[in-house]
């Protein structure tokens, strides 16, 4: 099977994780989505996380009201050893299920810095990444700059809509006390 492996902190789980689910099994050919639950984004400014256990089991009750989705939500990160590095992430999938082939989902945001993680090289050689549009990055330039930098990568650029709406800007309104509900997936 063609697995997407798209991991965040998914604090809260919203409607633009959930479209950018359904394109990836519905218009990009994944079989199915493991949803990967991080305890923390290491290039991100620490800051106040719900405890990993209660955004898995947040994310785990908002897929079971999308019985539809081809998704199974992964809590591997929150059991391993820190630090959680993506690549150690897809190498325990590839042990664990050696008859699947993953590829990491990451936003032209995370494109821009992916030189940056930890074994990038072979991320982007023995995994391969999908690249979903971000306002304000340019995924076609730093396409063409990892690839002149890493022979042999692969990564593909999704003509997906933007998703326009944030887990911050979502914690945010509900902190204001707006009702922010329908943007909850």
């Amino acid at each position: 099977m063609q697995i997407a492996v798209y991991s965040g902190s998914f604090n809260p789980l919203h409607k633009g994780h959930e479209a950018i689910i359904r394109f990836l099994t519905q218009e990009a050919g994944f079989d199915k989505v493991y949803l990967v639950v991080t305890p923390q984004n290491p290039f991100k400014q620490h800051h106040s996380l719900p405890a990993g256990e209660a955004r898995f089991e947040a994310a785990v009750a908002a897929v079971k009201r999308h019985p539809d989705l081809k998704v199974q939500v992964e809590d591997i990160e929150l059991k391993m050893t820190p630090p959680q590095y993506t690549i150690r992430t897809l190498d325990v999938l590839h042990e664990r299920e050696p008859e699947n082939d993953f590829t990491l989902v990451i936003g032209a945001d995370n494109l821009a810095s992916f030189g940056g993680w930890r074994f990038h090289e072979r991320i982007l050689r023995e995994y391969g990444v999908v690249v979903f549009p971000r306002k304000g990055f340019h995924r076609g330039r730093d396409k063409a700059r990892l690839l002149k930098a890493v022979p042999g990568a692969r990564i593909a650029l999704v003509k997906a809509p933007l998703v326009t709406i944030s887990s911050t800007q979502i914690r945010e309104g509900i902190a204001a006390g707006k009702d922010m509900s329908a943007w909850l997936m």
